[in-house]
């Protein structure tokens, strides 16, 4: 299940936040957390409850909407709505790097698209999030030690397979078939019980017929569906379905 937009309403007016608390309550999967009628609580407010979505009118009593952002540490920014009366400050507002702005008092459709557009924002944000901790993964890959091997049987032989040779291994039926630097093996094996014997710190499943050796990963492609194309450093694409995606991200969360 997805998180909730938790989200601050920030305006001088009562009755301006009042409205925009009744119009986001119809929305789902949005959390009004906090409501501010200052600059500086404003700030506080975002410091402390990290918010996914802010909704700041310019007029404030302290100080303006362009001040509070220009306040904010890019590592606390939200995702910024600017709302105003006067709609002639719409081009400093997308100047200043705000999400969207809307005009009071608030058209319902209007504010209901923003919001939509905020939904798609956050999953683009997820996905950018993931490839770079990917790739700073990649960065700081340590080379493994010489004793790190995986023993399989093949024809009657016992191979002792460096981990780090093993570029990725794919499901076939009851075989699975592993793909090293200069070889390739088809060994009778489901991919499960393969998977329990490699280092999940090193090898993710990215598919339910395919592991990949982080390491031999080049980049991400994201696609339309909301899958990956991973793109292995020879050039070798692999399909990173939806539902496996977690198993990239609780190997970053262990690192």
């Amino acid at each position: 299940m997805a998180h909730p937009i938790r989200t601050i309403i920030a305006d001088e007016e009562p009755a301006t936040r009042e409205m925009l608390r009744m119009l986001l309550c119809s929305e789902p999967g949005l959390e009004v957390i906090e409501e501010c009628q200052s600059g500086a609580e404003t700030m506080a407010a975002i410091r402390s409850l990290k918010p996914d979505l802010l909704l700041l009118g310019i007029q404030m009593p302290d100080c303006d909407g362009f001040q509070v952002l220009s306040g904010i540490f890019p590592e606390d920014m939200p995702i910024v709505i600017l709302t105003s009366p006067d709609d002639r400050h719409a081009m400093r507002a997308f100047e200043a790097r705000a999400f969207d702005f809307l005009v009071t008092p608030f058209d319902e459709n209007r504010l209901r698209t923003a919001v939509e557009r905020v939904r798609v924002e956050r999953l683009h944000l997820r996905d950018r999030s993931l490839t770079h901790q990917l790739l700073h993964l990649l960065a700081e890959a340590k080379r493994p030690v010489s004793d790190q091997r995986l023993a399989v049987k093949v024809e009657g032989r016992v191979l002792l397979l460096e981990l780090d040779q093993i570029e990725w291994i794919q499901a076939d039926g009851n075989y699975v078939r592993i793909k090293t630097e200069t070889a390739s093996y088809t060994l009778r094996e489901g991919i499960s019980r393969i998977q329990r014997r490699l280092d999940p710190k090193r090898f993710v499943r990215i598919h339910r017929s395919i592991i990949v050796n982080v390491r031999r990963i080049r980049e991400l492609q994201p696609c339309n569906s909301g899958e990956y194309m991973v793109v292995l450093k020879d050039g070798k694409e692999l399909s990173c379905s939806r539902g496996y995606r977690a198993s990239l991200r609780q190997l970053f969360a262990a690192r």
